[in-house]
């Protein structure tokens, strides 16, 4: 399950506000068939705005992302934000995957209609659901034992008779029904279980998030004579994997001492050209020439429709309980920044803080950012949410046109007395 900035529309995710705000007054107050009708109009702005738009092209992929009702596997209190491109909590420290990667997930597995997939980490079941109408059976297991029972139930319900799920560590797989034509992994472990790969068929592919807690790439693995190619896909942030994955993880992040990777961006980024540490990158590209102010490398944002996303993002652990405030440094560069459809439609740099349950706890931004100015060093002091156990960091545009610059970001946690 894929983690995202939770708790409120996403930065850069927003469609039009009074479109939305209309769409769901409909919802609420319609009888169950209209508002049914009402959802329908949502998942197809979705599909629109936030998969076509961003380069997923499998018309099957599409159509089951129109179809399954993705209110039905948040839970009532997050459906006002079922249909935006964001992760949200589930309970149990799980969060359902942003719709963007379920699609884009979804369109690597390449499924076939005689497939039988096998799912590690089902949460609420919606990518179990997604995968129901596009092949022959998924068998899905959920280490978390009530969610396990939720989604059987929410399955039977809404009649996914193709889906089979059970309670279990996933990193063991489901050998009595292996092999499988195809495994995708909603969870991130260090490495590849090899319980999983022994269960690939020959020619299979696995979709799986890999890496270190706060520092993973999607992978997409063909196995052939036995072997499991690699092809890196692009950075991304998933719920860590637990049970006997996690008592395997040799690399543990420090929440004490938190800090970002790769915040000048001089790593070395992907084919696609997203540098590392960073993810879900909408209307980016990495610039490199002798402005930087840190190395040459820097990230910038460029928007000319109001509303459209703009964006990247990086997690990173952050426990409230000793590092109580945090100093955040960085430059940041703007020309023609104006604001979108609303004055919340801005150009910013934002912190969200998430509590051990992945619940968010609050947020924190600068700006709004307007018009045209040189590069210029900006700080600030921030007091941490002592129930915060781990952050997420956004910058770009939410919904203002024009361009954004960033470069060299700190974050310093400081001492009660402030140093």
């Amino acid at each position: 399950m894929s983690q995202f900035e939770r708790g409120r529309p996403p930065l850069g995710t927003l469609a039009p506000l009074s479109l939305i705000c209309w769409t769901l007054i409909l919802i609420y107050s319609a009888p169950p068939a209209r508002a049914q009708d009402a959802f329908a109009v949502l998942r197809e702005q979705m599909v629109q705005r936030d998969l076509m738009d961003s380069g997923i092209r499998d018309p099957r992929v599409l159509e089951a992302m129109r179809t399954v009702p993705r209110h039905e596997f948040v839970p009532p209190p997050q459906r006002r934000l079922a249909y935006y491109d964001m992760a949200l909590p589930i309970g149990y420290g799980q969060t359902i995957s942003a719709t963007f990667i379920v699609a884009y997930m979804t369109e690597q597995l390449a499924p076939q209609p005689d497939d039988k997939v096998l799912e590690i980490g089902t949460g609420s079941g919606y990518q179990a659901a997604v995968l129901s109408g596009l092949v022959r059976e998924v068998y899905s297991i959920e280490i978390v034992k009530p969610l396990a029972t939720q989604a059987a139930e929410k399955m039977r319900q809404l009649g996914y008779k193709n889906v089979f799920i059970k309670a279990g560590d996933g990193f063991l797989g489901w050998p009595e029904h292996a092999p499988f034509d195809k495994i995708i992994v909603t969870c991130s472990p260090e490495d590849i279980p090899q319980p999983l790969v022994d269960q690939l068929k020959e020619g299979g592919r696995m979709v799986i998030p890999l890496g270190e807690r706060y520092r993973q790439t999607l992978y997409l693995l063909r196995k052939s004579q036995g072997r499991m190619e690699q092809e890196a896909l692009r950075p991304t942030l998933f719920v860590p994997m637990t049970g006997e994955a996690e008592s395997r993880r040799k690399v543990q992040p420090d929440p004490r001492n938190p800090r970002l990777t790769n915040a000048d961006f001089e790593e070395a980024a992907n084919a696609q050209g997203e540098p590392d540490g960073w993810y879900y990158f909408r209307q980016f590209d990495l610039r490199a020439d002798n402005s930087a102010p840190s190395g040459r490398n820097y990230a910038h944002f460029a928007n000319e429709v109001p509303g459209r996303p703009a964006r990247a993002l990086q997690g990173f652990p952050l426990d409230g309980r000793f590092a109580r405030r945090i100093k955040l440094v960085f430059w940041v560069r703007g020309r023609d920044i104006q604001p979108g459809a609303t004055p919340q439609e801005s150009a910013t740099l934002s912190i969200t803080f998430f509590d051990t349950n992945r619940a968010p706890l609050g947020e924190w931004s600068i700006g709004p950012l307007a018009g045209t100015f040189p590069w210029q060093k900006r700080s600030a002091v921030l007091d941490v949410p002592p129930a915060s156990r781990e952050a997420i960091l956004g910058i770009g545009m939410l919904g203002a046109t024009g361009e954004v610059s960033f470069d060299a970001i700190e974050i310093t946690p400081l001492t009660r007395g402030g140093k």
